[in-house]
């Protein structure tokens, strides 16, 4: 039988951390790499975590790849790696996708960038 999105997203979150915004904001003054995987469009209109890198998700496995010319330096797979977008549901496939590629200490926000505003933490624009 074939899987839905959403039993796609509830597999991977079984799968890797699922953090809260809080614990995402303390690990940000840690300098954890965080990697925002909405599109390109939702970041402009509605601004990111502080810090952040943009990664569009249909990039993240060509920037994470150290032997892809597409490589994105910020990334390492033995650094800490949380990952977020707008809900969540992109961002756990994304950090299980990390993980199938050889990253060990991968992340999500639970509740993605929603849940962060919702808690009245930082917002960066643009």
């Amino acid at each position: 039988m074939a899987k839905t999105a959403k039993d796609m997203v509830a597999e991977a979150k079984a799968q890797i951390e699922n953090l809260t915004p809080q614990q995402v904001a303390e690990e940000t003054r840690q300098g954890t790499l965080i990697v925002d995987v909405r599109d390109g469009d939702e970041r402009q209109k509605d601004g990111g975590l502080p810090g952040s890198v943009h990664v569009p998700r249909g990039m993240l496995e060509f920037r994470a790849d150290p032997t892809s010319p597409y490589h994105n330096p910020a990334f390492s797979p033995d650094k800490r790696v949380i990952l977020h977008c707008a809900s969540g549901g992109r961002s756990a496939l994304a950090a299980k996708t990390l993980k199938e590629m050889g990253y060990s200490n991968v992340a999500h926000l639970e509740g993605g960038f929603t849940a962060w505003k919702e808690q009245g933490l930082p917002v960066e624009q643009g």
